[in-house]
């Protein structure tokens, strides 16, 4: 009887699907089918960026069947939630991050955290040092020469204000509660202005650069906070860091955690590092940055799936996200979060692995490229 129930579901979802997509297998086969979603990212200047995922008609089955069979028992071995952080007020500033604040030595930090996850160079020319528990209570944490905290970053609920600022503060909120942000940010003889976009807002605290970006798909309620010493400010030159070799890798995985860590926040499974794939990723952002366009279908008119398949990557599902224009991963990440199409591969639970490929153009702007992946 189980066996008959069994059949009957699969009759019944392959009429369904013929009924869908009869037309599109008369005409191509079972080739799938592609749903294109475009958007634009605003950072501190307008950054164009687009979002393309693909599932074959195979994944589509699959994925209805297991819905119904209850057969098909889910094994992947669930890994414990950690307790929340006692959190507590900060004492010397405004704001701290899982009790730490700007100007805390090394010792301090290390003192409250577990052993960091994770050592890469930023825009700034120091590290971000990443500690989580499974992506779970995550931060990233920059010390200067003084291996004093000069930097903070988290997108969790990690975040005590004496300002009473939470992450179930909503933007206009932080507008009324904080002194008005900052228009633009002087490097050397040029002036960079802050656009307000709506996604985020920087202010100048306790000589620090505060950036806290907003959720517009949750009510604008806070996503994340980003805090930058005056100092540490001050010794990057440029609009973008200084390229090369060092900071591309670490942009490239601290996209890689910050998609992680988002995962978490949303209840879904981690994504492995997925390295054959990187060089599929490194290649389409080299050969945009060198050739000055941006978009999914390079010069040669080949698409994500085309260079996968060039490069023997075999999946079941597979989506990419790209990103330019931004001066750092944290920026292009929360970027992408605001952008449905871009949101909805971050956060897709069939998606399984992740690559990313970063390359600078002659005027040392980043292009990100995302590659996602279910085998």
């Amino acid at each position: 009887m189980p066996k008959l129930r069994h059949i009957f579901f699969l009759l019944l979802l392959l009429g369904v699907l013929w009924h869908f997509y009869g037309e599109a297998f008369q005409k191509s086969g079972f080739s799938g089918t592609i749903d294109e979603m475009k958007s634009d990212i605003e950072g501190i200047k307008e950054n164009p960026s687009v979002a393309l995922t693909i599932d074959t008609i195979k994944q589509e089955i699959e994925l209805l069947w297991n819905q119904f069979s209850k057969d098909k028992q889910d094994d992947t071995p669930t890994t414990p939630v950690p307790d929340a952080p006692n959190l507590q007020q900060p004492t010397e500033q405004t704001f701290s991050v899982y009790n730490i604040e700007i100007g805390d030595t090394r010792a301090e930090v290390e003192k409250q955290l577990s052993e960091p996850k994770r050592s890469t160079l930023n825009e700034y020319g120091v590290e971000w040092v990443t500690y989580h528990e499974n992506y779970h209570n995550f931060l990233m944490v920059a010390f200067d020469s003084s291996d004093q905290v000069a930097g903070l970053y988290t997108n969790q609920d990690l975040l005590t204000s004496t300002a009473g600022i939470t992450f179930n503060s909503t933007r206009d909120e932080v507008l009324s509660t904080l002194d008005d942000p900052i228009k633009a940010i002087r490097k050397g003889r040029i002036l960079y202005q802050v656009q307000d976009t709506k996604e985020y807002n920087t202010f100048l605290i306790d000589n620090n650069y505060v950036t806290i970006f907003y959720d517009i798909h949750e009510n604008n309620t806070v996503t994340a906070i980003q805090m930058i010493s005056a100092e540490l400010e001050k010794e990057k030159k440029a609009f973008f860091g200084k390229p090369n070799s060092d900071l591309k890798e670490g942009l490239e995985y601290q996209l890689f955690d910050l998609t992680n860590a988002a995962r978490v926040n949303h209840g879904l499974p981690v994504l492995s590092w997925e390295e054959p794939l990187r060089k599929t990723a490194q290649d389409h952002s080299a050969d945009m940055a060198k050739n000055n366009y941006f978009s999914h279908e390079n010069l040669e008119g080949k698409s994500p799936f085309d260079r996968m398949a060039d490069d023997a990557i075999s999946y079941r599902a597979a989506g990419e996200n790209l990103a330019t224009g931004q001066p750092s991963s944290i920026f292009a990440h929360e970027g992408l979060m605001n952008s449905l199409g871009h949101r909805e591969n971050i956060l897709k639970t069939e998606f399984e692995s992740l690559a990313v490929g970063v390359a600078f153009n002659s005027d040392n702007q980043p292009f990100y490229t995302e590659n996602f992946l279910m085998k």
